[in-house]
């Protein structure tokens, strides 16, 4: 009955933390398509904004990668240590 408990506890803990992909997917559509209408309005600076965009994108696709990495340890090594525990 222990492990079962463990086992849930773990499974929704996972899904919980995998919805932190969602955050990251609309902050960079977002992005993208403002990076679009301000290289529409000046071509001139395509270089600069292109830039500032690939890294405000890469440092908001972190938060995405940090809920996957925390989802699969939730799924993979959690489990164990916490069986283990009982």
């Amino acid at each position: 009955m222990e492990s079962a408990i463990v086992l849930a506890g773990c499974a929704i803990g996972a899904g919980l933390a995998l919805i932190a992909g969602i955050g990251p997917g609309i902050g960079e559509g977002y992005a993208v398509g403002k990076a679009c209408e301000a290289i529409g309005r000046q071509p001139e600076c395509k270089g600069d904004v292109t830039s500032t965009m690939l890294l405000g994108c890469a440092i908001a696709e972190t938060t995405g990668i940090y809920g996957f990495v925390t989802g699969l340890l939730l799924i993979f090594v959690a489990p164990g240590m916490f069986i283990g525990m009982l």
